[in-house]
């Protein structure tokens, strides 16, 4: 029986997908959520398998004291998911610097709290899985989202080194970059004005935004299909390293990655130029 620490436990979201399919698997769930009234109900159903505990991510002592109650209450923790986070939209020019912040507390410097808290138990035992719930936009940067698409970046490249760092103590690091999937992820675009402050950017905005609107409860993803999927990974003799979910982000991310690649090979003399002559 593992236990499992999830942030982000919003009802209908990737962390209440995980909770429940660790659960069906006969294992615990330390569950966080900003509101856990939404949650009594549901964590009553499973008794004692289930702590779902009030979290905000950006707070490192809060963190420090979630993870510590979650240690104490289920004697360790075993994978940790950080699936805490949100985006934004706005232009590289014209966000205001604030929001720019708030974007990397929560989907990048939160997620390093996280990890430090957890990572000093998985060492102590020499096991553990961390799930990094990072973005198709962690790979290929999206349009009217790009300090979303930054912080993603920034964790894709923490998970890469992480992933290296650990794997010698018996620790196991995926990201999995889901495309658009049916949470409530797009749900507050509708409510939110744009605070763009250029207004050359905002037709560009409105495009992005008005698309992602009228995409909500259309996603194609089915969030407890991905999350099947990376149990279903996790569980191979040889994990993968990273996972995209759902077809449109793989193909996505797939020419992303064959464009970059063929656009690197076509200045291969000037990069290999660059050193000093017979090096």
């Amino acid at each position: 029986m593992k236990t499992w620490f999830i942030t982000g436990g919003t009802p209908g979201g990737f962390g209440m997908a995980y909770a429940e399919a660790a659960l069906d698997n006969g294992d615990r769930v330390a569950l966080t959520v900003r509101r856990p009234d939404e949650l009594r109900q549901w964590a009553q159903r499973h008794g004692d398998r289930v702590l779902v505990l009030p979290l905000d991510v950006t707070d490192p002592t809060a963190v420090e004291q979630a993870v510590r109650a979650a240690e104490e209450h289920f004697g360790g923790i075993d994978v940790l998911v950080n699936n805490a986070g949100r985006g934004w939209c706005g232009s590289i020019e014209g966000m205001a610097d604030a929001d720019v912040r708030r974007m990397f507390e929560l989907n990048f410097f939160a997620v390093l709290s996280v990890i430090r808290a957890v990572l000093p138990g998985m060492r102590a035992r020499g096991s553990g899985w961390i799930i990094n719930m990072s973005s198709v936009a962690g790979l290929r940067g999206i349009d009217g989202f790009g300090y979303y698409s930054a912080s993603k970046f920034a964790l894709e490249a923490v998970t890469e080194v992480l992933r290296a760092e650990v794997a010698p103590l018996g620790i196991r690091v995926l990201a999995v970059e889901p495309g658009a999937f049916r949470t409530r992820a797009y749900a507050g675009f509708a409510d939110e004005a744009l605070q763009e402050t250029i207004t050359e950017y905002l037709p560009m905005l409105e495009y992005v935004r008005k698309a992602m609107i009228d995409e909500d409860g259309n996603q194609p993803g089915d969030p407890q299909r991905g999350v099947r999927a990376v149990l279903a990974a996790m569980a191979q003799d040889a994990p993968p390293q990273r996972l995209v979910l759902g077809s449109a982000g793989f193909d996505a991310v797939v020419a992303t990655l064959e464009d970059t690649l063929a656009d690197v090979r076509a200045s291969e003399t000037l990069s290999r130029g660059a050193d000093f002559p017979g090096a």
